[in-house]
């Protein structure tokens, strides 16, 4: 294949590699084959069920990264594919296969970016590295989070990390993500007594005790949110009570519920108003959390200008800056004190059955992955 497509044919190596949750299936062993010549240092770190890649190129100076993931979601019904999820396909310019956009198509353009950066500039005035685990879609316990542990028990710090989560809307480019909200979910147990619906005086009904306190819930304003994330949201994901009877009055009700939150509140301060206001309803429940991340913010420096002046010189347009979306890795990360951006391929068939990405978005991603290293290590 010519030059040019260099990433799109490194993208369906990696796509034909059926990578699916917690499994690489050599994913990170083709990474790390093309990485090795070009002097990293290759460190697979792995921890239980997971599979995970440091390989850096240095030692000692300011440290950028790239940051992904290897593994991917299930393909759902393969009958309703166009082609089959783990054969990748190009057809009139568009690259079709689990991964595509997420995120297999994003490694590859960061590979090749460093291969071309690393031809032309031998000599570099900082480290680079790659942080690429098989665990982002599942658990997300023994990927990346167990990573920057190692890492920060022995003093390795990012300085710059580059996350290659598909951030783009309409065009590749047009999304930096600079940062993500915290993800913060409650399990609620609210218990009552069993009874005969025929029989209200001897049961209580945990589902009419609860629903004053869910509505007051649901209506609170948390915060107003601030110049880079809206206001905090509260979503009731999952309400369940009863065996299914209509003559039966539930002896408990389970409501799973969850916060994507700004970083004008914590997750502590969330919490403590939830229980005052379960409190001031005179619930008898019990509450289990689960903090998924903390939110994180790259307002300025050298990553961010770099990334902007990147795709303004790749695609002639001034990228928006958000933080909307769900959870990434960069969570793990940005608390180290790293500068993090996620800069990726367009994301409106990530998850779907016919997953795909334009061929020709992967090679500009590549040209802005490349515009970056040489801002912040030239």
């Amino acid at each position: 294949m010519s030059e040019h497509s260099a990433v799109v044919k490194l993208a369906m190596e990696l796509m034909a590699r059926p990578s699916i949750t917690p499994e690489d299936a050599g994913c990170q062993q083709l990474m790390a084959e093309r990485l090795a010549p070009l002097g990293f240092v290759i460190e697979s770190m792995f921890f239980e069920d997971t599979l995970n890649l440091w390989a850096r190129k240095g030692s000692g100076k300011p440290l950028f990264c790239f940051a992904g993931h290897t593994d991917v979601v299930p393909p759902g019904p393969e009958q309703q594919w166009h082609t089959p999820p783990f054969e990748p396909t190009l057809i009139d310019g568009t690259l079709y296969g689990r991964g595509a956009a997420d995120m297999k198509g994003s490694l590859a353009a960061m590979i090749v970016a460093t291969e071309r950066f690393l031809s032309r500039n031998p000599q570099l005035t900082g480290d680079i590295a790659f942080l690429i685990t098989s665990d982002e879609e599942g658990p997300f316990i023994n990927g990346t989070k167990r990573v920057i542990e190692t890492l920060e028990a022995r003093q390795e710090k990012i300085r710059w990390c580059v996350v290659g989560e598909p951030s783009s809307s309409r065009q590749v480019g047009d999304v930096i993500k600079n940062g993500r909200r915290g993800s913060l979910s409650g399990t609620l147990l609210v218990k009552g007594v069993q009874g005969h619906v025929a029989y209200p005086q001897l049961a209580d009904n945990p589902v009419h005790k609860a629903a004053a306190a869910l509505a007051e819930l649901a209506a609170q304003e948390w915060d107003h949110g601030n110049a880079f994330f809206p206001a905090t949201s509260f979503q009731i994901s999952n309400i369940h009570a009863g065996s299914g009877t209509t003559n039966v009055i539930p002896g408990e009700l389970q409501v799973l519920f969850n916060f994507r939150f700004s970083t004008e509140v914590t997750a502590d301060q969330l919490q403590q108003q939830v229980y005052a206001i379960l409190d001031k309803h005179a619930l008898n429940y019990q509450l289990d959390w689960i903090l998924n991340g903390e939110p994180f913010l790259t307002q300025s420096g050298t990553l961010l200008e770099s990334a902007v002046h990147a795709v303004q010189q790749v695609q002639g347009f001034a990228p928006r800056l958000e933080t909307s979306g769900g959870t990434s890795d960069g969570r793990f990360i940005a608390p180290t004190g790293a500068e993090v951006i996620e800069l990726g391929p367009c994301n409106a068939t990530i998850h779907k059955v016919n997953e795909c990405v334009l061929a020709a978005d992967l090679d500009r991603l590549a040209e802005m992955y490349e515009q970056i290293l040489e801002l912040s290590l030239t």
